[in-house]
């Protein structure tokens, strides 16, 4: 169990998963096999498809992990200087703006440059993928730079595709989602409730709301992780052991999961 806990704990292993799992769902999309395969995603679970399970739901968790890596990062981390935090942002916003000022100046006038949006969004689970494979070395600096610059970029996507894209986003179920999002910030700032339990439930029926309201239900994770307990000078405060207890479900099943469902992909040309 021992080499067997280190090679878990390598971050490239994380890496060489998903890059694996996106190399079997390619040939798998394009063998003999290949409707059979993608209809195991296409199958329907309820009202919705599994695809659509995985990239609105687990992935939701993904971005509960990130953003609590990101919130640590904040509160005693390399984000912890205004100016460090500002650096990813504004690398964000430029890494948005500008390829679509270059989309737009290259379709101005025509009937696809209602297709802005497509440059400005990264794919944030690849990007980090690719990020630990190359494992020490890249700086930590870089690392959370980068891990931050895909988190805001990712969220920046959603909030343009919400605004510019969606024509049936329900008021009331957003509004009660941010009204959940404020609740939990109330019981951790005001309140100081650190019962982890609290949060959990409060941040299911947050992306629940999330989802029925037509934005992007991922966007509940990032949300709930700024809202649960941080403390300076709590090691074990509800984020930290949250944290901890995320990072091996999230690695070796939901980002598998979502680099299958996501890259089932017939490359026929048709």
């Amino acid at each position: 169990m021992g080499k067997f806990q280190t090679l878990l704990n390598n971050e490239k292993t994380s890496g060489f998963v998903l890059i694996a799992c996106t190399l079997l769902s390619l040939f798998m999309a394009n063998s003999g096999f290949g409707e059979s395969y993608q209809s195991i995603w296409t199958f329907p679970l309820g009202a919705h498809s599994a695809e659509h399970w995985i990239n609105d739901g687990l992935m939701a968790v993904f971005f509960l992990l990130v953003g609590l890596e990101l919130v640590d990062e904040l509160y005693r981390g390399r984000l912890s200087s205004f100016q460090t935090a500002m650096l990813p942002l504004s690398g964000a916003l430029g890494g948005m703006l500008l390829p679509a000022a270059i989309y737009l100046m290259w379709n101005a006038g025509t009937p696809t440059a209602s297709g802005f949006g497509i440059p400005m969004a990264t794919d944030i689970a690849f990007a980090l993928a690719f990020l630990s494979l190359m494992g020490n070395r890249v700086p930590p600096g870089l690392k959370v730079f980068l891990m931050a610059l895909a988190v805001i970029d990712d969220l920046g996507a959603i909030i343009v595709i919400a605004v510019f894209y969606s024509s049936a986003i329900d008021g009331m179920f957003l509004a009660l989602a941010l009204g959940l999002f404020a609740l939990l910030l109330l019981l951790n700032k005001v309140f100081h409730v650190k019962t982890l339990a609290v949060y959990l439930i409060g941040g299911i029926a947050m992306w629940y709301c999330m989802h029925y309201s037509g934005v992007h239900a991922t966007i509940a994770g990032v949300l709930l992780a700024i809202t649960i307990p941080n403390n300076r000078d709590l090691t074990q405060s509800p984020a930290v052991r949250l944290r901890h207890a995320l990072h091996y479900p999230v690695y070796f099943f939901v980002l598998p999961l979502f680099a299958l469902s996501n890259t089932a992909i017939p490359l026929d040309g048709d």
